[in-house]
C-alpha cells in the first residue's frame, strides 16, 4: 500500500543537489537540503531585505520614497527661519535701545531717569507700593534735611547695581575730585583735577563708540562696556583711540586737557551711564 504524503513529510524529506562536470559528469560538489530549510532561508532573506529597505526609505532614500520628506524639510527650514527672524528682531530692538541711550548720554538727558518706585520691582511688580513711599506730613522736615544731604543721591538697588559695585574698575586718572556728581544741578559725573598732560586710562574692557570734538565738552570719548555700561571721558587734550577700537582695562586712551566751552581749567570730567541712567562714579571707582 502506497504511503500517503503529508506536509510534515514534504518539509522534512531530505534532498541532495549535485553539481557535475558537463563533459565527464564528474561530481564537483553537492548540497543537502530540505524544503523547511529552504523556506527558512528565504524567509530570513526576505525579512533582511525588508528591514534594510525600510531603513533606507526612512533615511538615505527618503527624498525619493517618502512623499512627506519635502514637507518635513520645508517645515524645519521654516522653523529655523522663524527663530532667526525672532533673534534678529530682538537684536534690532537692543541696538535701537542702545542708540537711544547713547543719544541721551550725548545730550545729558535724564528725563526718563527711573525713580525709586520704578526701580524697586521684582518681575515687574513693585516691592513697595507707591502709597508706602509717600512721607507723612510729620516727616516733611526730615525729607527737606535729607534732600540737602549727600545721601539724597538716587541709587539703584537691583542685583545688577550690586554686581557693578563688586566689579573692579581701573581709576581713569589720579587726582582729586573738584566737583561731585549732582543730579539736581545736572552734573552727571565728577570733575577730577590732575597734573597737565596726565594720561587717561580706560576703566574696563570695552569698545569705543564715540571719539570726537564737541562744542561744550571738547574732545570726548565714550566706551561701551559689557552689561549696558558706558563710560564717558570729557575735556581731553588729545584722543588716542578711534571709534570701533577695542580697548583693554587700564589702557591709555587720551590726555587730560582743557578743551570745550564748559571748562575753567585742565581736568577730566568722567561719567558712568547704565541703561541710559547716570550713576555716581565715586560709588564704583576710586580716584
Amino acid at each position: 500500500m502506497k504511503q500517503k504524503k503529508t506536509l510534515s513529510n514534504w518539509l522534512t524529506n531530505r534532498y541532495q543537489l549535485i553539481i557535475r562536470n558537463e563533459e565527464n559528469f564528474a561530481e564537483k560538489t553537492s548540497f543537502g537540503f530540505t524544503y523547511s530549510k529552504v523556506i527558512f532561508f528565504l524567509g530570513v532573506m526576505f525579512a533582511t531585505v525588508f528591514v534594510v529597505s525600510l531603513f533606507l526609505a526612512q533615511t538615505l532614500l527618503a527624498k525619493w520614497f517618502d512623499p512627506r520628506f519635502e514637507q518635513m524639510v520645508l517645515n524645519r527650514e521654516l522653523v529655523n527661519l522663524a527663530g532667526k527672524v525672532d533673534s534678529l528682531s530682538m537684536e534690532v530692538d537692543r541696538k535701537e535701545q542702545f542708540i537711544l541711550n547713547f543719544q541721551r548720554v550725548l545730550r545729558g538727558d535724564t528725563s526718563d531717569f527711573k525713580s525709586a518706585a520704578e526701580i524697586l520691582k521684582v518681575d515687574g511688580k513693585p516691592v513697595i507700593k507707591p502709597t508706602e513711599l509717600k512721607l507723612a506730613p510729620a516727616d516733611s522736615q526730615f525729607r527737606k534735611d535729607f534732600e540737602k544731604s549727600d545721601l539724597a543721591l538716587i541709587t539703584f538697588t537691583s542685583a545688577k547695581y550690586r554686581e557693578l559695585q563688586e566689579t573692579f574698575f581701573f581709576s581713569p586718572i589720579a587726582g582729586f575730585v573738584s566737583d561731585r556728581f549732582d543730579l539736581k544741578r545736572g552734573h552727571y559725573g565728577v570733575d577730577i583735577v590732575t597734573k597737565t598732560n596726565e594720561p587717561v586710562k580706560n576703566i574696563a574692557d570695552g569698545t569705543v563708540v564715540f571719539a570726537s570734538w564737541t562744542q561744550d565738552s571738547g574732545y570726548v570719548m565714550m566706551i561701551q562696556h559689557k552689561g549696558s555700561l558706558i563710560s564717558v571721558y570729557k575735556h581731553n587734550a588729545e584722543l588716542y583711540k578711534k571709534v570701533g577700537t577695542f580697548v583693554n582695562a587700564g589702557e591709555i586712551i587720551s590726555i587730560v586737557g582743557n578743551s570745550g566751552e564748559l571748562t575753567n581749567g585742565p581736568h577730566l570730567h568722567f561719567e558712568l551711564w547704565y541703561n541710559g541712567n547716570p550713576l555716581n562714579p565715586e560709588e564704583f571707582v576710586t580716584f
